[in-house]
């Protein structure tokens, strides 16, 4: 730390209880009162330094007092400072700090202690001091700054608070490779691992710290927050990264706020390094941590990205806990709405902190959020993918943030389906949210669907079948699809769609395989399939994957074949229906197929058998003909 030593003579003064006495053989005749402190001086020191002094010392001297009695209850700094200012008065050596020339300088000013009461006066020495060594170190200015809440009336006079600003936000802008100074790392120990550190030719003795855009983090948060905010104002008007910014209120938060410690041990995409606030002995109380969570929102960057999207949900959660005003909450909603598509399902999973603790985790936030997304969504042009042709989707740029909130949303789902005061409504709302072009299956929705029927065993069949059509069953994988053909707590009726949309996909997965199948035996005997044996033996191989894929095919396709037989067989015992067939099937379920590839096969198949038959009945007219025809050529 830089220091000045001021003076020449010995320390004469001496402290007995709460009175200073100075020790110069002459007995004392004056006595100033600061504070609880009395100092018991002389009178010609004072006043040849100081015009307030002069003054004060010439008014007590009419009244005809002997030995005068002076207070000042307001010089900076109170009676620590005044000592240092008497001794400077008295010749002692003096030790200027960081710490205490701005208190010096203001008492300095106070006490008009100018060059017209002697050359080399107090202002002059600590203004040179403060302008040649404190403002020129990036820990001294900050000493200095931390020492400045207690000088707000001098602030405007003097500006000292603006100078170490400035002089903080120019260093914290400047690359420190690059400048004039150098920055040790902060309380790490000061000897070189490897020898002394060269600094201008001269051997410091101490280690240089790598320096990166967030060395400045910690030491700014030592301040409190008006000086901080007046900092960050200062560094955006010098044109400063808003990452960076960001990054630095996300370090204060986590060191004010104790409800964002549980973000602590998450990964933060958006910064190069991990930097840990340090514990407070003693947290802030709830109504400062408010107005800090306030202002925290104001000052962050509204860009998508430059904050890391844990930390928006840990800000949200601890507004939520403390009952900030609903605007903030709103704010911290729409600032994550933004960046949805980067969260997790483990920052999805907010807890109900409201008395009435309805359900475990709060849905109503994450339904915010949510239409926050897709209105953001459909603001940018990507609130549904565009058409192009015969119903041909194209890729549209924002289909892929939409695909995995749609996931998000469905694993959340399952998550908080398990809650048995969750009610369909609320469950139904969110699910229905998400845009059917942003799932392209809808198994995740099926599974959420299927843990609330499970944890919801009241429902009626109705709730049950508008539960259901949540779902998409032509949008339900064939694994999906057998495990929902088998599920007891699903609808009969939607069981049936089901397994008439898996023995669509069957079909259609068979007629694919045998399509492969075709043109592998046609390539393989016109010889351009493979010029060696090698190629010969994998094709071969492939071809006998197949066809065993293919046989396994048609065995489920016959075993569900048996099982919806079973199934109209009980429906007609039970009188349901007077006929069950897949014709009226179709209409009376309201299926819509819309494949065009099956309606074609199975035409090109009854075609094919109406062509048999045909060549048969051709043959057996041309046997009898022969017949017929042989004794009359005999």
């Amino acid at each position: 730390m830089a220091c000045m030593k001021l003076g020449s003579k010995t320390d004469a003064f001496k402290r007995q209880g709460q009175a200073w006495f100075c020790t110069t053989g002459l007995p004392s005749d004056i006595v100033v009162e600061v504070g609880e402190m009395s100092f018991h001086l002389h009178k010609f020191p004072l006043l040849s330094r100081s015009g307030v002094m002069e003054r004060l010392i010439a008014e007590a001297s009419e009244e005809g007092e002997e030995k005068c009695s002076i207070c000042l209850p307001d010089i900076p700094g109170g009676a620590k400072t005044f000592e240092l200012v008497a001794k400077f008065c008295y010749g002692v050596k003096l030790e200027l700090t960081a710490s205490n020339v701005v208190y010096l300088r203001c008492a300095a000013e106070h006490l008009e202690m100018t060059e017209e009461y002697g050359e080399g006066n107090l202002i002059t020495k600590t203004e040179t001091f403060l302008n040649q060594v404190v403002l020129r170190n990036w820990k001294d200015s900050l000493r200095a700054l931390q020492t400045c809440d207690d000088i707000i009336s001098y602030d405007d006079e003097l500006n000292v608070t603006k100078r170490c600003i400035e002089s903080l936000a120019m260093k914290a802008s400047t690359d420190p490779n690059l400048s004039g100074w150098p920055i040790m790392e902060y309380g790490g120990p000061m000897q070189s691992p490897g020898g002394s550190v060269l600094w201008n030719g001269i051997s410091a003795g101490a280690r240089v710290k790598n320096t990166s855009s967030d060395w400045w983090y910690e030491d700014a948060s030592t301040l409190s927050f008006p000086r901080y905010k007046r900092l960050i104002a200062v560094m955006e008007s010098r044109g400063i990264r808003q990452e960076i910014i960001a990054g630095s209120l996300t370090f204060y938060a986590k060191k004010y706020l104790p409800g964002l410690n549980r973000c602590q041990g998450a990964t933060d995409t958006n910064s190069s390094t991990c930097v840990a606030p340090v514990a407070l002995e003693a947290p802030p109380s709830e109504e400062d941590q408010k107005l800090l969570l306030e202002e925290i929102d104001r000052l962050l960057p509204i860009q998508k990205g430059l904050v890391p999207t844990n930390f928006l949900f840990g800000l949200l959660q601890t507004a939520l806990i403390l009952q900030v005003s609903p605007c903030y909450i709103s704010n911290f909603e729409k600032r994550i709405g933004m960046q949805l598509d980067q969260a997790t399902l483990e920052d999805l999973l907010i807890p109900n902190f409201s008395c009435s603790m309805e359900t475990l985790y709060n849905v109503d936030c994450v339904q915010q959020i949510l239409e926050h997304f897709l209105a953001m969504d459909q603001i940018t042009g990507g609130a549904s993918p565009s058409l192009v042709g015969d119903g041909q989707i194209t890729a549209s740029p924002s289909l892929t943030p939409v695909t995995l909130v749609a996931k998000l949303i469905d694993g959340y789902l399952a998550e908080v389906a398990s809650d048995v005061n969750l009610k369909l409504p609320k469950f139904q709302a969110l699910a229905a949210s998400v845009p059917d072009y942003a799932r392209h299956l809808d198994d995740g929705l099926y599974r959420a669907v299927d843990i609330y029927l499970k944890s919801h065993p009241w429902l009626s069949e109705t709730e049950k079948e508008q539960l259901c059509q949540l779902m998409d069953c032509q949008k339900l994988s064939l694994e999906a699809c057998t495990h929902a053909a088998q599920n007891e707590r699903l609808p009969l009726r939607i069981v049936v769609q089901i397994l008439f949309f898996e023995q669509l996909q069957l079909r259609t997965s068979i007629t694919g395989c045998l399509l492969v199948s075709d043109n592998l035996d046609g390539s393989r005997q016109s010889g351009l399939a493979g010029p060696t044996e090698r190629g010969w033996a994998s094709t071969a191989r492939e071809n006998q994957v197949l066809k065993v894929g293919m046989d396994n095919m048609r065995t489920r396709v016959s075993e569900l074949e048996k099982e919806c037989s079973n199934m109209k067989q009980e429906i007609e015992r039970l009188g349901r229906v007077k006929s069950f067939t897949w014709g009226n099937v179709s209409k009376r379920f309201g299926f819509k197929l819309k494949s065009r590839m099956c309606s074609a096969q199975e035409g090109s198949i009854s075609n094919q058998n109406t062509e048999s038959r045909k060549n048969e009945k051709l043959k057996d007219r041309q046997g009898q003909h022969k017949k017929n025809s042989t004794p009359k050529s005999r």
